[in-house]
C-alpha cells in the first residue's frame, strides 16, 4: 500500500493487518449477515483478537498501546493511537459498515469515556475487559424524544443511600444485546436547565431493572443491532458515577467528536469500496463492443468519486491526528463527518449507477453499501445539526 498520507512504519503496519482481515475475511461472510440480519459474533471476536476492540485504551488497561498484536495474519509491535483506529475502521467499512460501526460504537463510543474521566478502580473493572475484548460497551445517550437536542434526556438517576437509582429509557443504543456495559446519560440536578445536570454512569449488563428491547430492524447496518433501553429502578453502586457529579454532557460532547471522525472513516471506507467494485465492474462489463469504462460518462463518473474519496480521507486523517496531538478539533470532527458521510452518499450513488440493474442485486454488493451509507448523515449528528455546530464555529472566529 502506499503511504502518501505519512503514516508511521506502526501505522503501515495495522493499516495492512485490517486489510488483510478485511479482504479474507470480512468479505466473505458479509453478504449473508446482512440478508440475515445476523450480528458479526465471529468476526468480533476476530477484532477483538487482533487488538482492534482496544486500540484507543492505554497499555496499562489492556489496551493496544505499546505492545505486541499476534494473529494469523501478522506479529508486530506497534503503538497505537486515534488515527491507527480510523486505519482500522476505514478497511473493514471497506466490505461491512455493520462491523466498522460495531469497533466505533465499541472503541470510540462507548469505553474512551471510561479511559478520559475513569478513576484507576474504574478501568480495572470495566476498561481493561473491554480493551481485550471481553465485552462490547454501548454508548446510552439517544432518549426517544431527544436525538439531536441530546442535552433534553429524560432519564433520571437520584442518589438513595450507597446507590444510584435510574429510570428512565434510551433509544437506538448500538451493541446492546451484546454489551457487557453501558455508559449512560442520566439528569442528577432536576432544577438545571438544558444540558447542565447530566451525570454519566457505568451501569454493568444484567443489572436488574435493565431492561434491552429488541433491535430495530433498519435498512441501514443491518448486522448492527440498535435498540431501545428502559430502565426501572435500576441500582448502581454509587462508586459507578463516572467523573464529576452534574458534568457528563461535556464528558459525552468530547467522546462524540471522536466518534464523529470514526465514523466518518465508515464513510471514507464504504466509498472506497464502492470505487473498487465500480472500477472493476466498468472494465469487465462490455457495450457497443468496448468496456463501459471507455466511455466519457463513466470515466468522468470515477474520476469524481476518486477525487471526492481522496479529498475526504485527507480531512479524515489530519483531524485524527489534531486528536491525536491533543488539539481542539470539535469544529474539525464536525466538519469531516458532514464533508465525508454526504460524500459516502454521492458515490454510492455513481456507483450504482454505473453498474446499472445489476448495482440493484446483492451479488455485487453495492445497493448494500447503498443502503448503509444513508446512515451516516444521521448517526451521530445529522448533516443538519452538523451544520449547526460548524456555523457557530464560524461566526465566533469571524
Amino acid at each position: 500500500m502506499s503511504n502518501k498520507y505519512g503514516l508511521t512504519e506502526d501505522q503501515l503496519s495495522i493499516q495492512e493487518m485490517a486489510k488483510k482481515f478485511a479482504d479474507e475475511v470480512v468479505a466473505e461472510t458479509v453478504t449473508d449477515l446482512d440478508a440475515r440480519h445476523a450480528f458479526p459474533e465471529e468476526e468480533v471476536k476476530q477484532c477483538a483478537e487482533m487488538g482492534f476492540l482496544g486500540i484507543c485504551a492505554p497499555e496499562e488497561y489492556g489496551g493496544a498501546g505499546v505492545g505486541c498484536l499476534y494473529n494469523d495474519f501478522f506479529f508486530v509491535e506497534m503503538r497505537m493511537d486515534h488515527l491507527s483506529n480510523v486505519l482500522v475502521i476505514e478497511q473493514i467499512a471497506r466490505h461491512s459498515a455493520s462491523l466498522a460501526s460495531i469497533i466505533d460504537a465499541h472503541a470510540s463510543l462507548g469505553s474512551t469515556p471510561i479511559a478520559i474521566a475513569g478513576t484507576d478502580e474504574q478501568k480495572r473493572k470495566f476498561l481493561t475487559p473491554a480493551a481485550m475484548g471481553e465485552g462490547l460497551c454501548a454508548f446510552a445517550l439517544t432518549e426517544p424524544q431527544s436525538g439531536s437536542d441530546a442535552g433534553q434526556i429524560r432519564t433520571k438517576a437520584v442518589l438513595e443511600g450507597d446507590e444510584w437509582v435510574i429510570n428512565g429509557s434510551k433509544a437506538f443504543i448500538t451493541n446492546s444485546p451484546y454489551a457487557a456495559t453501558f455508559l449512560v446519560a442520566a439528569k442528577t440536578d432536576m432544577e438545571a436547565k438544558g444540558s447542565r445536570g447530566i451525570s454519566v454512569f457505568i451501569v454493568p449488563a444484567g443489572t436488574p431493572g435493565l431492561e434491552v428491547g429488541k433491535p430495530e430492524q433498519k435498512m441501514s447496518n443491518r448486522s448492527s443491532y440498535s435498540c431501545p433501553l428502559t430502565f426501572t429502578d435500576v441500582r448502581i453502586p454509587k462508586e459507578n458515577l463516572l467523573g464529576e457529579l452534574n458534568r457528563g454532557f461535556p464528558l459525552f460532547m468530547k467522546c462524540v467528536d471522536d466518534g464523529r471522525v470514526a465514523i466518518s472513516a465508515v464513510a471514507v471506507g464504504m466509498a472506497q469500496g464502492v470505487l473498487e467494485r465500480a472500477a472493476k465492474y466498468s472494465k469487465e462489463r462490455v457495450t457497443f463492443g468496448k468496456p463501459i469504462c471507455e466511455n466519457q460518462a463513466i470515466a468522468f463518473k470515477l474520476a469524481e468519486m476518486a477525487t471526492e474519496i481522496d479529498v475526504a480521507r485527507a480531512m479524515l486523517y489530519n483531524t485524527a491526528r489534531m486528536s491525536d496531538n491533543g488539539l481542539p478539533f470539535s469544529k474539525e470532527a464536525t466538519m469531516t463527518k458532514m464533508f465525508c458521510s454526504e460524500m459516502c452518499v454521492r458515490v454510492c450513488d455513481m456507483g450504482l449507477q454505473i453498474m446499472g440493474g445489476y448495482g440493484l442485486c446483492d451479488e455485487y454488493q453495492v445497493e448494500r453499501m447503498y443502503r448503509d451509507a444513508k446512515l451516516l448523515t444521521i448517526g451521530e449528528g445529522t448533516s443538519e445539526i452538523c451544520r449547526m455546530v460548524v456555523g457557530r464555529f464560524v461566526l465566533k472566529e469571524y
